[in-house]
């Protein structure tokens, strides 16, 4: 199993640098950086790159929406390039709040862009002469929709690999077998082992049976929130305001990915409860509503036999790469959490 770090795009950022570089020398296995309407990932994944020098840097993840399809592999192939071969291309639809709350972009048609996007990136990185035609992008644009000059161009430098492994963030059963088939990775949020076979079992091995062996397995990369010792039950609380806002706030009523995947896991009447309490205003109520049972169960927190017993039951369910958020009230605690989590991990 992989160890890596997820680095809060809400602030710091420089001392969370000082934290990667440090822990790789311990043997951490990856980095990665999420974009949402926050600063952008790319130029953070960049100053990383210039930091370090083994592990594996990844966008976790960047919306698919915001960048031409052309232009997103042309940025993975420069941090790759910059990187030396260490990066991963960690890709999303985002949802429509975003999309089209932000950014001003209509959020359509978000399965049949995802598998034309990962087509078009490996055609950039093949330096193929790039000519798509699809449902969603048309490469070059088609004569009667522009001036008619456009012609097909290949990508003026030779990637470093022309194969970047491409994971994909997706929850719902359509989503998450198309990445099984068409990605080398896949990172689901909110991961809860017990509830992985039920909840998304039969959509992985529908995907699997349509995989490219040449793909490999796949990678299943998962985030947990991390604190290790006797006493940090207490610390369960502080991760309850993200959950709140994603099941609660991320989306409106009957349009919650998140929402969805809670009422999946079994706790539908309490999603319920947690959003018409957030949409409300009530944003205390709606955490304090958060089930310790969700909280326990997703995320790495207790006693150091207790973390132990955790991540083997992610390793069991599947689980490949554990991404982890430290939780801790002096930041200087986190190298050494981490480093602990690096010593429990299943072989």
């Amino acid at each position: 199993m992989r160890i890596g770090i997820a680095l809060d795009y809400s602030g710091g950022f420089h001392r969370a640098v000082d934290r990667v570089v440090e822990l790789e020398k311990s043997g951490l296995d990856i980095a990665v950086v999420a974009e949402a309407y926050s600063f952008d990932a790319i130029s953070q994944l960049g100053y990383l790159a210039a930091k370090t020098d083994t592990v594996e840097l990844a966008s976790g993840v960047v919306p698919l929406y915001l960048r031409t399809p052309s232009l997103l592999a042309m940025t993975a192939a420069g941090l790759d390039f910059v990187s030396d071969g260490r990066f991963r291309l960690g890709i999303g639809t985002s949802g429509p709040q975003v999309i089209e709350g932000f950014h001003g972009v209509e959020f359509d048609a978000p399965l049949g862009r995802t598998r034309e996007v990962v087509e078009i990136c490996r055609k950039v990185w093949r330096r193929e002469r790039l000519q798509f035609a699809g449902k969603h992008y048309q490469i070059p644009v088609p004569p009667d929709r522009g001036t008619g000059l456009g012609k097909p161009l290949q990508l003026i430098n030779h990637p470093v690999r022309e194969r970047i492994p491409i994971t994909i963030a997706a929850l719902g059963p359509k989503n998450v077998e198309l990445t099984a088939e068409i990605a080398e990775g896949w990172q689901p949020v909110f991961y809860l082992p017990e509830k992985a076979e039920s909840v998304w079992g039969g959509a992985l091995a529908a995907g699997a049976a349509k995989r490219d062996p040449a793909l490999g397995p796949l990678d299943v990369m998962v985030h947990a929130s991390l604190a290790i010792g006797d006493g940090v039950e207490e610390r369960l609380a502080w991760v309850k305001p993200q959950l709140a806002l994603y099941i609660g706030g991320m989306g409106a009523r009957g349009r919650n990915f998140y929402h969805n995947l809670a009422t999946r896991y079994g706790f539908g009447e309490v999603a319920d409860r947690i959003q018409e309490l957030y949409l409300s205003g009530r944003k205390r109520e709606a955490t304090d509503a958060v089930p310790d049972e969700l909280v326990r169960g997703i995320s790495l927190v207790g006693p150091r036999g207790f973390v132990a017993e955790r991540l083997a039951a992610f390793a069991e369910s599947g689980v490949t790469t554990v991404l982890v958020s430290p939780v801790v009230a002096d930041p200087g605690e986190s190298v050494r959490q981490v480093e602990e989590l690096l010593e429990l991990r299943p072989a």
